[in-house]
């Protein structure tokens, strides 16, 4: 199950197309971070405002530097130590589909440790989107069982991986990260 999940979530992002998948907070909806239409059909699916900022997944802390200008160094030390996930905002935003960068320049990143989004990234090479599976303005489902069925019909492919799960599991924390080390927190 795990492999032929793997392969076909594959598949479908390098199509363009959108994923319901675990990550290693709640259930996301994803696609390929650099395919600007791909990402436009994400923000229609969520009937999100496209100013509103989406987070991006990748299986290291070495890739980010591929999506952002400068990594502060302390951002090195947070993913590392910190014991839950958490998501980083950086300036300087890069190589990113351009409905992903905020006004501002910046990008919200999480490093994944969760096991099929970490080998999803890894194996994609490239971030993956991660928004929580809802439109926007509705609960967060925090578990697949949660998920509307309008959702899981939209996106064109369901991970079956992890489905029967019935531990909830909660958003990230997230933290503005500035080049000089300031933090602000967001969200705990």
């Amino acid at each position: 199950m795990f492999a032929d999940d793997i392969k076909n979530a594959l598949e479908v992002l390098k199509a363009g197309g959108l994923i319901l998948y675990p990550t290693d907070t709640v259930w996301g909806i994803g696609c390929d971070a650099t395919n600007t239409n791909a990402v436009r059909k994400l923000f229609d699916l969520k009937e999100r405002n496209r100013s509103k900022q989406m987070l991006v997944l990748t299986d290291s802390a070495s890739r980010i530097t591929g999506y952002v200008n400068q990594m502060p160094d302390l951002a090195w030390d947070l993913i590392e130590l910190s014991a839950k996930p958490l998501t980083i905002i950086y300036s300087g935003a890069k190589n990113l589909a351009s409905e992903l960068i905020s006004p501002d320049g910046s990008i919200a990143i999480r490093v994944t440790s969760e096991a099929f989004s970490k080998t999803l990234c890894s194996r994609f090479r490239k971030p993956i989107v991660s928004t929580s599976a809802n439109k926007s303005g509705e609960e967060t489902p925090l578990l697949f069982s949660e998920i509307c069925e309008n959702i899981k019909q939209s996106v064109d492919y369901v991970v079956v991986y992890r489905q029967g799960e019935t531990q909830k599991h909660n958003p990230s924390g997230i933290i503005r990260l500035g080049l000089r080390g300031e933090i602000e927190i967001i969200r705990e």
